[in-house]
């Protein structure tokens, strides 16, 4: 028979078991899987000028619907030379976002000839606000931030590659 006395200390003991259980709960993390550069291809910049080469980059493409939704993101960064090229089936104005995206990037929107026609410079890691290309691109390259200045990438610069 449970006097008042023992239905206190049961309640306690019930009340101990749920409040740890939920607190166990809460310490769980989801953790993603570390996404590595791929080789695909071969990028070259060119000078609008003078047709001199600018720079290269080894480039990995995105061009099904889940490398263009995914792009960079989970990644801690790509080395120097390493670029993404985004190729879309027609041209269009596009919009990126860094959702998840955890190093800052220069986008280069790039028109169906080839020639660079707009850019947004080091776009800030996590930011979730929209990066348009303002005019119609049927290619957008993916670069570390800050490199469209370093290596004097400018609007009317053009590019070519070849995928492996």
């Amino acid at each position: 028979m449970f006097n008042f006395r023992s239905k206190y200390w049961v309640l306690i003991v019930v009340l101990t078991v749920l409040l740890t259980s939920c607190q166990e709960d809460a310490k769980k993390t989801i953790t993603t899987q570390q996404v590595d550069f791929t080789y695909e291809g071969d990028l070259s910049i060119f000078k609008k000028t003078s047709d001199t080469l600018r720079t290269k980059f080894n480039i990995e493409f995105a061009q099904t619907e889940y490398e263009t939704q995914t792009g960079l993101m989970y990644r801690k960064g790509m080395a120097k030379n390493q670029a993404m090229l985004f190729i879309f089936p027609e041209e269009a104005v596009h919009s990126f976002y860094m959702k998840n995206t955890e190093f800052s990037l220069d986008i280069l929107y790039i028109d169906k000839d080839l020639k660079i026609a707009s850019t947004q410079e080091n776009a800030q890691p996590l930011n979730e606000g929209g990066l348009s290309s303002l005019v119609a691109v049927k290619y957008v390259l993916e670069i570390n931030g800050g490199l469209t200045e370093e290596l004097g990438i400018k609007v009317g610069d053009s590019i070519s590659f070849t995928k492996n």
